[in-house]
């Protein structure tokens, strides 16, 4: 049984004995007061001022000791700590806060757009996200992005954690070996050139024997520079035409073409593809497996990131290629930000790369010395740089997934008929 005790009428100690023995003889009677603080340290204050506590002897201190632990519920510790603030400072309080408050730099909107901003670019590396939230704000005038432009890449990392960040932020096949005197085994040297392409594909799975579609992924080894075309199969019959839409995508002259030593790119029909652009073709080679690592680390960080590993049917190429031409691709070359490495000498005289630039393709592009002797005839510097700010970078990001998104429903719907 609870009882809530009215104690207003107590006047003396002796009340205060009577009471405590009764309970006492009860046993397994249970006396419970208000459970605030504040309202349970003013019970306290009344009651000590009442019965004139600093003036009582030592033997009735002690049963107003007993008396308030019983109905308070507290320890006797912590009564016997209240009982000492109320003779130092004359009443019983709560603590005034003491640890120091800094101000807040980021709010949970900014952590909200960020993860948005995450969402939007696939989680991409942090330095990379840092390097969109800094060109919303300066370049693109997006005052959203305030605070962010000046984020760091650990403290973004930090965000990464915070429930509000995750609540809104919902996420190789082997080639055989053959040898065809077909391409030089040599590892490209563009110094510094755009121009020299590394190539390689992607196959989206099997499911019940029947082929999913292939990801030909052609990306420039300086500038980074990259377009992706989607094929029904890697046969003569649909390679020839994707290969030379992709190769003619690119703004600048196409130099050299790199691949591996796959039979779908060395062979007599590619190279005579090859010799009529006017490009050299070459091969990686044998023991050297960072020949292409270029676009090996690309298909994992922007086709596989992008459009995952489940098996997509043969027949929605051509959706998926439409998609790429439209969106997809234009947001990588021109919204989408790359780390680009600084070479330096260590203590032992070796060449080290450093990754602390990141610049988008386009960008990279636009940086190089003479870069239009290297365009083709209609891209131009001003085009290039009027493509680049058409849209924000978020705003191109956003675009890019609401089409994915109608993409992959189109999946399903073709699916299900």
């Amino acid at each position: 049984m609870t009882i809530d005790m009215k104690d207003d009428s107590i006047k003396s100690v002796a009340q205060l004995q009577a009471l405590i023995k009764a309970v006492e003889t009860l046993g397994a009677l249970t006396v419970e007061r208000k459970n605030s603080k504040e309202e349970v340290y003013a019970w306290m204050n009344d009651l000590l001022l009442r019965l004139t506590y600093r003036s009582l002897r030592k033997k009735d201190k002690g049963i107003v000791r007993r008396y308030l632990t019983l109905y308070s519920g507290y320890t006797e510790s912590h009564v016997d700590h209240l009982i000492s603030a109320y003779m130092e400072k004359g009443k019983i309080a709560r603590k005034e806060r003491t640890q120091p408050v800094f101000p807040t730099t980021y709010t949970g909107e900014d952590i909200e757009l960020l993860a948005e901003v995450a969402e939007a670019y696939d989680h991409q590396n942090g330095k990379a996200l840092k390097e969109v939230c800094r060109e919303m704000y300066a370049v693109h005038g997006d005052k959203r992005f305030k605070q962010l432009s000046h984020i760091s890449v650990s403290r973004l990392y930090d965000f990464k954690r915070d429930a509000r960040f995750r609540e809104k932020a919902l996420h190789y096949t082997k080639t055989r070996s053959v040898q065809v005197a077909i391409g030089e085994r040599r590892k490209p040297y563009p110094e510094g050139k755009p121009g020299f392409l590394r190539v390689d594909s992607v196959h989206q799975g099997d499911k019940d024997k029947e082929k999913g579609v292939y990801h030909i992924n052609l990306v420039d080894e300086v500038t980074q520079f990259e377009i992706q075309v989607c094929v029904e199969g890697i046969s003569e019959e649909f390679l020839l035409p994707a290969l030379e839409e992709a190769i003619l995508s690119f703004p600048f002259v196409i130099v050299n073409f790199h691949s591996d030593n796959g039979s779908e790119y060395i062979n007599k029909v590619v190279a005579k593809l090859l010799e009529k652009l006017r490009i050299s073709q070459s091969k990686s080679r044998s023991r050297r497996t960072n020949d292409n690592a270029l676009v090996e680390g690309k298909n994992a960080a922007v086709i596989r990131t992008h459009m995952g590993y489940m098996h997509i049917p043969k027949k929605h190429a051509p959706d998926i290629n439409a998609y790429y031409r439209s969106y997809r691709n234009p947001f990588v070359n021109f919204h989408r930000f790359c780390a680009f490495p600084d070479e330096e000498m260590d203590a032992r005289g070796k060449i080290v790369k450093k990754y602390r630039t990141y610049l988008t393709p386009c960008q990279k592009l636009l940086s190089i010395p003479h870069v239009d002797t290297c365009l083709k005839a209609g891209a131009t510097r001003a085009s290039l740089e009027k493509e680049a700010t058409r849209q924000p970078h978020l705003k191109a990001a956003q675009e890019m997934q609401k089409e994915k998104s109608k993409l992959f429903n189109l999946f399903s719907t073709k699916n299900m008929l």
